[in-house]
């Protein structure tokens, strides 16, 4: 059977895949440079992988909501009122629970960053 344009047999492929089994199951890291291997994650990192942050979930703090609400905003819509940011959320999808969360602040506040959005977020969320 003819495999193209390979500079290797199949058997080399098979072997080579033999050499480097134990390598790649072992849990060690696999390049020679530790440069390249990813960093871990740190003890004070805040969790925004367990899913859509929001104000009144569990886990989501002051820091975890601003770094949400950052990474969906950026710098552009500020200063902004919250329906303005409502819009610029759904604009760039980002999840209900947050939006929601957004449509319940007042709608003549006007916010000048991320910082001061995140706090009077994560304070009404304490709020009856």
């Amino acid at each position: 059977m003819q495999r193209g344009s390979d500079r290797l047999s199949r058997h080399r492929d098979d072997e080579m895949k033999h050499e480097l089994q134990g390598l790649l199951r072992s849990g060690h890291p696999t390049r020679s440079e530790e440069w390249h291997d990813p960093e871990p994650t740190a003890e004070d990192d805040p969790q925004v992988w367990g899913g859509p942050v929001a104000p009144g979930r569990a886990g989501s703090s002051l820091e975890t909501v601003r770094l949400e609400l950052a990474r969906i905003l950026g710098r552009g819509p500020f200063p902004a009122s919250a329906p303005e940011l409502v819009r610029v959320l759904r604009r760039k999808n980002a999840p209900d629970a947050l939006v929601d969360a957004l449509e319940t602040l007042p709608r003549k506040e006007r916010y000048t960053n991320v910082q001061e959005l995140a706090r009077a977020l994560t304070r009404r969320e304490g709020s009856p």
